[in-house]
């Protein structure tokens, strides 16, 4: 199946929405369903860093650890789950708009299926596609009212 893709603008500079929506310590602010983020090392996150998102599925609290597999700021940051039953691949791309002064994010969000989780894929693509827009208006909405400058 083709990967999720969701395209947002976003009344921000590309550097500003690339620091935030790449940020995996900020994911908790504006993704309804992740209940916490621990960050592998004591460094900023860069291309091989990992980190390990709790997620409430359901009701149930489920863990998986990703890995940043691209990054290029402002632009491109990729990640891909590298543990657990179900492995999400995320791409992130921020396009600049209006000389830079918004932002065109597109999100696309993919599914691997290991051992029991093949069957599962169905039902976390489904769920996945009826709560990103929510997460999605979040994001803008933090991003556009300041609210990610006034949580640091």
């Amino acid at each position: 199946m083709p990967p999720i893709v969701s395209n947002i603008e976003i009344a921000r500079t590309p550097d500003e929405v690339f620091a935030y929506v790449t940020d995996p310590s900020r994911f908790a602010e504006w993704q309804k369903d992740v209940v916490s983020v621990r960050i592998a090392g004591d460094r900023v996150p860069s291309l091989g860093s990992r980190f390990t998102t709790t997620r409430r599925i359901g009701r149930a609290e489920r863990t998986m650890t990703q890995q940043i597999t691209e990054i290029s700021p402002p632009r491109s940051w990729a990640v891909h789950g590298v543990d657990g039953p179900i492995r999400p691949h995320v791409s992130i791309t921020v396009e600049p708009l209006n000389n830079g002064a918004r932002s065109r994010v597109t999100i696309a969000l993919d599914f691997e299926g290991h051992g029991i989780g093949k069957p599962l894929l169905p039902l976390v693509r489904r769920q996945a596609q009826q709560g990103a827009p929510m997460s999605y208006q979040n994001l803008k909405e933090r991003l556009e009212s300041g609210a990610d400058r006034a949580t640091r």
